[in-house]
């Protein structure tokens, strides 16, 4: 049998979560290779290119949209910028990985969607929460019913993020970030919390915003609680500010016939009256279940490429994570609970 030929990547954007995430696991995967990087910064790209010694840099995105040498494209860029890139590079015949969040509304993410499905190519959007180890594990006892019913996640991700931080400044600015900690944190924890419930249809919601940062035009602390239509309950609590002993990163699942949680992973069942704990074998430490995470999903992608694998984390699945997000936002505004 021949060996398929490696997937080449071209990866606009040269920053941090490029640079620590996306790139280093990138250089871990036989059937890829990323042969060229951008940067709006040209320095930062041939800085990145040397590191890690990809044959192609500059400026211009446009140039590694329009190469034919490049068969997928890697948005690391901020999100103003998301719609745009994608939409050229699907149109120009590429298959597209982009970072969370996917867009900064929900609008923009059906024209990304849209676009997918228009010029037949694989769109999907960096949710590596879903593919850590833990949760794909935790994932499959769900879906074995080992859990029973699931009718209750507590979900949160409390962090001490430094808003002085001029690498990073245009989270803070709602125009080129779509939002605050709801967009940056809160999206991962929704999605992963959602994926795990099945995708069941939500019905209300009710957020409040709770961040008092007055240097800030975003939001950098909400809790929100979420219905369904089967009755079950979804509530997220996200933060850049809280004070916390340290970072706080869970997702509790409550079921009818057990319990669990990720980070680590830990089963509780009820076995003849007597409460067990399950405790897989092999758990990893946080560092490797972060790195590992993103190399699970680059590999999903190219799957998906190469073998027409079922794409996980694709646009319109998470274009529908946004439109709840966007009744977060709405419910905050008018500060009651709101159909969604």
């Amino acid at each position: 049998m021949s060996q398929k030929k490696k997937i080449r990547i071209g990866v606009i954007g040269a920053g941090h979560i490029a640079q620590v995430a996306h790139i280093p696991q990138w250089t871990k995967l036989e059937n890829a290779e990323v042969v060229a990087v951008s940067d709006i910064q040209p320095s930062k790209a041939k800085w990145v290119a040397e590191k890690f010694n990809i044959k192609q840099f500059g400026s211009n995105p446009q140039e590694l949209i329009e190469n034919p040498d490049i068969d997928a494209i890697d948005i690391c860029t901020d999100t103003a910028t998301h719609k745009d890139l994608a939409i050229a590079a699907l149109a120009a015949g590429k298959h597209v990985l982009v970072e969370k969040p996917m867009a900064r509304t929900f609008a923009e993410a059906q024209e990304m969607a849209d676009a997918a499905e228009k010029y037949q190519r694989h769109l999907m959007v960096a949710m590596n929460v879903r593919f850590r180890r833990d949760a794909i594990i935790l994932k499959s006892f769900i879906d074995g019913d080992e859990l029973g019913d699931v009718f209750y996640i507590k979900t949160g991700w409390l962090i001490r993020r430094d808003l002085s931080d001029q690498e990073n400044s245009w989270i803070y600015d709602k125009e080129r970030s779509g939002g605050g900690v709801l967009m940056d944190l809160g999206i991962q924890m929704l999605d992963v919390a959602w994926w795990l419930m099945g995708n069941r249809k939500p019905v209300s919601v009710k957020t409040v915003l709770l961040g008092k940062n007055s240097q800030l035009d975003v939001e950098d602390s909400a809790t929100t609680l979420i219905n369904f239509e089967d009755n079950s309950v979804l509530t997220l609590e996200v933060s850049w500010t809280m004070l916390t002993e340290k970072e706080r990163f869970y997702v509790n699942v409550f079921g009818t016939k057990g319990s669990a949680q990720i980070n680590p992973l830990r089963v509780f069942k009820d076995m003849h009256g007597n409460l067990i704990n399950i405790i897989p074998s092999r758990d990893e430490n946080s560092i490797l279940r972060y790195k590992r995470s993103y190399r699970n999903e680059l590999k999903h992608f190219i799957n998906c490429i190469q073998n027409k694998a079922t794409i996980q984390a694709g646009a319109s699945e998470i274009a529908q994570r946004l439109r709840l997000i966007e009744t977060m936002y709405r419910s905050a505004e008018e500060g009651k609970e709101v159909r969604v």
